[in-house]
């Protein structure tokens, strides 16, 4: 059954033959384990020492270097045997070394890779290695925690799951284990199911594991690619040409000899001889030597620079390379959003270029007077500083700032908005020492927004400089005991809106104001921006009932923050390396297709806006895809 997404999860638990608040008993356990095996993706291109020795020794060159050796001994050419003998024995050691390591390599890498996984069996939740779940383990799913199996989610709480490894999705994906489809959907959107190989970024959850090991989506991801077959590489099939042209050359001409010297009467064992002998010396003895060698010392500079090569001739393979087709998220992009526009009413501040001087994870410095001049039109523009300490604010990630250097540890998203404020001079901590957190409307995915309350300082409170030209108005205020930031889609902010910020006062949201928002909205989206709004809202109490009926009313639209997983500043530089040398650059992406287009056109590998889908390759046939 492969079609779970489309199953409530009542009829999944009873075709895995489990109960969530059991689980499977040990016993089932052990023998569903013996049945399917190990929770772990199985290389079967890992090959024995001894196998990867043999293979040394069987290219179409090393045999006729072998075959040149025996017969060099049969004529009596000992020292002429021994020294092609060194020269095999050597280039296969040589060969063998370099497989070998980077097979010992992989598996020390795999062997890292197993995590721990909490699973509920017997009706107590214990600790066990991911390799031994088996379909119809209930295992619990924690913020940071690698996703072990493909699992079918049967409870949520705001359960968020950065899917960038198996989608290429840069945002996390939340999560629902209600969500039931009729139809066929792509990996992304099957949003009631967590899948191998991705990890919790925000929330918890209760799942059911459906698929383990080989049966994962992963796995059959890894199964298409050892399925493919495998061809030798251009150099391996120039070499082999190479050594069966020599191999008929050398026969044509010993023939040729041969039979011309019986015809002028030689001595048949003479002429024998003298072929073998014009045999032996049109093979290239150094050839595979001086190309092991070559290749060996390619390998250690590419390991210099932390790329294993498992085969020597894979090395040759990168330099015939005319396409590549590479991954967008954290490849060529860092995978981490970051704040590139901050959008209010009448005033908008792009950031991206500036960022990229000083670097996207560095507190401002006073040298950087491009943004300094940006930060000090904040005191002018009271809205800039809302927007920042609400986005700052109605957030639970966590900065952290040593050595002038920002951590930040939470959802990208929000990480991006905590550093983005940072940058521009308002750290978490210190807003949240003036604006105490008193209560929470958390985020869910049918809202897409989150409201947080915050306790106005006193009179005897110390206020940020930055901030003195907002609480200075008493209009707004000077009653006010507490406020509320409201953060989210831009759409469902605008639902809950009656007022916009402009400039210093506010006014009242009409059609005109909402159509140039939404304006606004979809140019930042076409560029290929995240985009979030930010509201609030001052309050004399706290309403009885803090439910989003009662919170989240009658707010201040403030303005906009777009954002955006940023190219990496050297895969520009590699983009025009590749088109240079003649290699055309795919960038393949599970992304949103104007991000992904955006993208594409700031690296260079794309000037239009073609942009082919997932269900369109799928389409295609063979010859059409070609």
């Amino acid at each position: 059954m492969s079609d779970y997404y489309k199953t409530a999860f009542d009829d999944v638990l009873k075709e895995l033959k489990t109960t969530l608040d059991n689980g499977l008993t040990i016993e089932s356990a052990d023998r569903l384990l013996a049945e399917y095996g190990p929770n772990e993706i199985i290389e079967r291109g890992i090959k024995n020492p001894w196998r990867i020795l043999w293979e040394q020794f069987t290219a179409t060159m090393v045999l006729i270097l072998i075959i040149a050796a025996v017969i060099s001994i049969f004529l009596g050419e000992i020292r002429d045997s021994i020294a092609i003998m060194v020269i095999v024995i050597l280039n296969g050691l040589l060969g063998f070394q370099q497989e070998f390591k980077a097979e010992q390599a992989m598996a020390a890498l795999k062997k890292m890779s197993v995590p721990t996984v909490k699973v509920r069996r017997d009706g107590h939740v214990q600790e066990i290695s991911a390799r031994l779940l088996v379909p119809g383990d209930i295992v619990i799913l924690e913020s940071g925690d690698l996703i072990p199996a493909d699992c079918r989610l049967v409870e949520t709480v705001n359960l968020r799951v950065q899917e960038a490894a198996l989608t290429g999705e840069s945002e996390p994906v939340d999560k629902d284990a209600s969500f039931i489809s009729s139809t066929d959907l792509p990996l992304g959107d099957r949003v009631n199911m967590v899948f191998l190989g991705t990890n919790v970024s925000y929330g918890r959850g209760l799942a059911v594991v459906t698929s383990t090991g080989m049966r994962t989506e992963l796995g059959n991801i890894a199964e298409l690619i050892q399925s493919a077959p495998r061809e030798p590489t251009p150099l391996q099939r120039r070499l082999d040409q190479l050594g069966k042209g020599l191999a008929l050359a050398a026969l044509a001409l010993v023939s040729i000899v041969f039979f011309l010297g019986l015809l002028r009467g030689e001595d048949i064992r003479l002429m024998f001889m003298t072929a073998i002998s014009m045999a032996v010396a049109a093979v290239p003895e150094g050839l595979p030597a001086v190309v092991t060698i070559t290749l060996a010392l390619g390998a250690q500079r590419m390991l210099k620079r932390r790329a294993l090569i498992r085969k020597l001739p894979a090395v040759e393979t990168l330099g015939s390379v005319t396409v590549i087709c590479s991954d967008k998220t954290g490849t060529l992009t860092e995978n981490r959003m970051t704040v590139t526009v901050l959008d209010v009413a009448g005033y908008s501040i792009n950031l991206i270029d500036d960022l990229a001087q000083i670097g996207s994870t560095k507190i401002v410095e006073s040298t950087q007077d491009s943004l300094i001049e940006k930060i000090s039109a904040l005191n002018e523009k009271p809205g800039l500083i809302l927007l920042l300490t609400g986005a700052a604010l109605s957030n639970d990630a966590v900065l952290e700032v040593e050595n002038n250097e920002i951590e930040t540890i939470g959802d990208p998203t929000e990480s991006a908005l905590l550093v983005a404020a940072a940058q521009m001079g308002m750290v978490k901590d210190e807003l949240e020492g003036v604006f105490r957190r008193v209560a929470e409307v958390p985020f869910d995915s049918e809202r897409k927004r989150m409201s947080t309350i915050h306790k106005m300082p006193d009179a005897h409170t110390q206020v940020p400089k930055m901030l003195e030209s907002v609480w200075d108005r008493k209009d707004l205020f000077k009653e006010a005991s507490y406020i509320e930031f409201t953060k989210g889609a831009v759409d469902s902010l605008l639902q809950v809106s009656g007022y916009v910020w402009v400039n210093d006062h506010r006014e009242s949201l009409d059609d005109k104001w909402k159509e140039r928002i939404s304006k606004s909205n979809d140019e930042l989206a076409q560029d290929g921006m995240r985009v979030l709004g930010v509201s609030f809202r001052s309050m004399k109490d706290l309403p009885q009932d803090i439910s989003e009926e009662q919170v989240e009313r009658d707010l201040v639209f403030v303005g906009l923050v777009g954002m955006i997983d940023p190219a990496r500043p050297e895969a520009r530089e590699a983009v025009d390396k590749c088109k240079s040398a003649g290699i055309r650059p795919i960038m393949v992406t599970g992304d949103h297709p104007l991000t992904a287009n955006y993208i594409a056109k700031e690296l260079g590998i794309t000037t239009g806006d073609v942009v082919v889908s997932g269900r369109q390759i799928s389409a295609l046939s063979s010859d059409e895809l070609e």
